[in-house]
Order: C-alpha cells, then sequence, then structure tokens
C-alpha cells in the first residue's frame, strides 16, 4: 500500500492550497484517512480526520477554514485550506487506516510529507 501527497507549496497569508492524498495498492476497505502535520520543533498533530460514513472531524485550529473531503471511488482524500496563516506553516502528511486484501486486521499507513509554508 502506497499513499502519494501532493498540493503542498507556498502561499501568503489569507490564501489557499489543496492538498491530495492517493492510495494505492491491494485494498479491501479504508476505514477512514486523514491529515498531520508537524512544525518545526513541535510534535505532529492531527489537522482533519474523515470517516468512511463521511463524518469528519478537525483540530480547533483549522475549523471553519480547512475542509476534508474524500473520493470513495479513487481511494483519495483531500484537504482544501482556506484563510492560511503563518502558525499554518508545517509538514503535511497523510495517512489511512486500511484493511489489505486477505487481512483482517486494519493497519495505518501514512504517505511522506508535503510542505505548505505561508509567508509574506
Amino acid at each position: 500500500v502506497q499513499l502519494q501527497a501532493s498540493g503542498g507549496g507556498s502561499v501568503q497569508p489569507g490564501g489557499s492550497l489543496t492538498l491530495s492524498c492517493a492510495a494505492s495498492g491491494s485494498i479491501f476497505r479504508i476505514n477512514f484517512m486523514g491529515w498531520y502535520r508537524q512544525a518545526p520543533g513541535k510534535q505532529r498533530e492531527l489537522v482533519a480526520l474523515v470517516i468512511s460514513d463521511g463524518r469528519t472531524t478537525y483540530t480547533d485550529s483549522v475549523k471553519g477554514r480547512f475542509t476534508i473531503s474524500r473520493d470513495n471511488a479513487k481511494n483519495t482524500v483531500y484537504l482544501q485550506m482556506n484563510s492560511l496563516k503563518p502558525e499554518d506553516t508545517a509538514v503535511y502528511y497523510c495517512n489511512a487506516n486500511l484493511r489489505t486484501d486477505g487481512n483482517r486486521v486494519p493497519a495505518t499507513y501514512w504517505g511522506q510529507g508535503t510542505q505548505v509554508t505561508v509567508s509574506s
């Protein structure tokens, strides 16, 4: 299983970016997909999560600005980030909890990080 993230970059405060992450491989079922971020000198934190039934959760600092969505047919998760702030600067990682073909126990997989820089 591989998670391929894309969409990071540099943007001015107030700008927008959209991250995407596609899962590929022998996937039987994805339970949830999400985005985490890690700023320099800080611990990795959950940004947003979308469960298989469509329910979402967000960390308080991004509520109202970020939107997570998922395309089940493409095994892809998106993170639309609006009104970006300098404190959103971090490496963003996608992850997925899923079952692979032939395995009953789900496991968590991580994509490579993508840098988001918000600066004037």
